[in-house]
């Protein structure tokens, strides 16, 4: 249920429809506007009694169903975008924002010097890999908290935010201690445990679609961390598993636009691992911005042949400068656009 409070309704009013919808046994997320404030309700059964209840009482102005079964993500939920705050940093705004850096964190010289090169370039977010999921268990798996505490040097030396993957929910509370940004790869897309603990994370969690996930599917992840009580996720295409072989994963750039859609919350594109191969970054990443992604993230490395992990999709860090200079009309137009969008809502 979406109930909307009629404006200038007291604190004691608005606590009073709150008790009443505990009463009936839903849960409650509320959003205060500066002029009203409207609280989502979700829990198990019929609402009817519930909604005529909430109808009956003076300080309440409306209260509907939700239909969508993701409730807190759906517009019909909150019609406004959502504009997540790092710092001085606001994803989901009126600025489209790059995170780049390379697959896994190896070194101090590769992250530092990738860290210099990405925000020389525009780059606000450094990604980097400290714990690695990876197919074979003979792979590189990360460097841990050491690659961790790289990373936070890194972000001390060039001011950039910081977004790392976190694999199981025993990891959570370490990675938060380092990370800006949480990471939640496209294995761990349905890891509901690991979901549930990053609702009472305090950082905001970048949430990658699975690789065989519906859109659907990938709304029911991200609403289970903000019933769990963050609201601050990005939802991340990065290419789902076809019938194709050419590129790695196939983009379902199409998905960037359903999610805005049917989402208030903030969306990025991840064009390294949904084609596999560095050539073709550059025009996805344009498709991306031209598209309506609220931003980005791309790996770079300062020696892709030499990387540990996926330097055949990582571009160098001239390539990365290139790109950055190719996406500025793309950007532009882009900033109108939303700017566009914003004064109309």
């Amino acid at each position: 249920m979406i109930i909307s409070i009629r404006r200038n309704a007291t604190r004691e009013q608005i606590d009073e429809v709150c008790e009443r919808i505990r009463d009936f046994g839903y849960k409650i997320h509320a959003i205060e506007g500066e002029e009203r404030v409207v609280i989502g309700a979700v829990g198990v059964g019929d609402v009817t009694h519930c909604l005529e209840s909430l109808e009956a009482m003076a300080q309440v102005e409306s209260a509907v169903r939700i239909s969508a079964p993701y409730k807190f993500v759906s517009k019909e939920f909150r019609s406004t975008r959502t504009r997540i705050r790092i710092g001085e940093l606001e994803i989901g705004g009126d600025e489209f924002v790059m995170m780049a850096g390379p697959c896994s964190v190896e070194s101090e010289q590769q992250i530092m010097t990738s860290a210099e090169a990405v925000a020389k370039a525009g780059a606000k977010v450094l990604r980097g890999g400290a714990f690695k999921p990876r197919t074979s268990p003979y792979d590189f798996q990360g460097m841990a908290e050491e690659g961790l505490k790289l990373l936070a040097k890194a972000r001390e030396a060039t001011g950039l935010k910081i977004v790392t993957e976190v694999m199981s929910d025993q990891d959570v509370a370490l990675v938060a201690d380092y990370a800006d940004i949480m990471q939640v790869g496209a294995r761990n897309m349905q890891n509901f445990a690991l979901l549930k603990t990053l609702g009472k994370c305090g950082r905001p969690v970048l949430l990658k679609r699975g690789l065989s996930a519906t859109i659907k599917e990938l709304l029911m992840s991200a609403e289970y961390i903000v019933a769990h009580g963050n609201p601050d996720v990005m939802l991340c295409e990065r290419g789902i598993r076809t019938f194709e072989t050419i590129t790695r994963n196939t983009c379902d750039i199409v998905a960037v636009a359903a999610l805005n859609e049917l989402t208030h919350l903030p969306v990025i594109l991840d064009p390294s691992h949904a084609t596999g191969k560095r050539s073709l970054v550059p025009a996805l990443a344009r498709a991306g911005v031209a598209i309506g992604a609220d931003g980005m993230i791309v790996e770079a490395h300062p020696q892709p042949e030499k990387a540990v992990s996926d330097g055949a999709q990582s571009l160098n860090l001239t390539q990365f400068a290139q790109m950055m200079n190719d996406l500025k009309p793309y950007t532009e137009l882009w900033k109108l656009q939303r700017g566009s969008s914003s004064a109309k809502s």
